[in-house]
């Protein structure tokens, strides 16, 4: 495949499957916005295995080839696969850490099994390692070493952005049986993931989502507050966070609804909200 053809392959992958991080890309320079899609596709690929398979192994299998992927990438021998292609331009532009894949990869093995999410602290792990872990390597892609001062706002900001996509959720992870709300959370409601998989509507299940939105607002206003530290030319990585007033609302306004419909904002609203922010130097 031409290096042409890997771009838009990639590219194509993003404007189809992950609209928030494309429409944010756009506020990139023209030249950097290749090695996102890259990065941004590999996050698609691996995040959606568990759609693919019916059980855990192939998987496992799926994931496995990521991994020998990335080795492969970073070894210098690099698979014919335009992802991993352009993943490489990106690698090298950026000067990315292999070990930030690594995590990413090892991360995504939860997916794969229905066992419920352990803990807050557990949570947050998860998604520092696969929603913020995105926002820091794009930071590099934009901005090089300079982004390093930003990497505190970045982890927030992938926390709060992650957190505020998996309540969105729920509705899909519960038909595959998957709990991403924390059991500690649940616990001390008197719950148990058996009772949000069930969706029964009940005042504590709603108490438990109010926590988790609340927790992402907190994530959001703390990756606000270090504004300061995140260089001009890192705004496109952490761009989509500013997506989570809104949705963190339209959850709110849903109640217990959130369990069984993807709380929805429109399309030409998150376009807007996006546009917008990117004129002010703000997420």
């Amino acid at each position: 495949m031409t290096t042409v053809d890997a771009i838009e392959h990639c590219h194509s992958i993003v404007r189809s499957h992950d609209k928030d991080r494309y429409l944010a890309s756009l506020f990139a320079p023209n030249e950097k916005r290749p090695h996102l899609w890259a990065l941004y596709a590999f996050n698609y690929e691996i995040a959606r295995i568990r759609e693919l398979v019916s059980e855990p192994a192939p998987g496992e299998v799926r994931l496995q080839w990521w991994s020998e992927a990335i080795n492969g990438l970073f070894a210098g021998s690099i698979v014919d696969h335009p992802i991993v292609q352009r993943l490489a331009e990106a690698v090298e532009h950026g000067a990315l850490p292999k070990a930030a894949f690594v995590n990413m990869i090892e991360a995504r093995r939860f997916d794969l099994y229905d066992d419920p999410m352990p803990s807050l602290a557990d949570l947050e792990g998860y998604l520092g390692e696969t929603s913020s872990s995105i926002v820091q390597l794009a930071s590099l892609i934009l901005a090089g070493s300079a982004s390093g001062k930003a990497a505190s706002a970045a982890g927030y900001a992938g926390v709060a952005y992650g957190l505020t996509g998996l309540v969105r959720a729920l509705p899909l992870h519960r038909a595959r049986g998957q709990c991403y709300v924390p059991k500690d959370l649940l616990e001390r409601e008197g719950l148990t993931p058996a009772h949000l998989i069930a969706g029964k509507r009940e005042p504590a299940l709603l108490r438990v989502i109010q926590q988790m939105t609340s927790i992402a607002g907190k994530r959001l206003a703390e990756a606000r507050a270090l504004r300061g530290d995140i260089p001009a030319e890192a705004l496109a990585a952490l761009l989509p966070a500013a997506l989570v007033d809104a949705d963190l609302t339209n959850i709110s306004r849903a109640g217990l609804d959130v369990l069984s419909e993807v709380a929805q904002v429109a399309q030409w609203r998150r376009q807007l909200r996006l546009w917008r922010m990117a004129r002010r130097g703000r997420f």
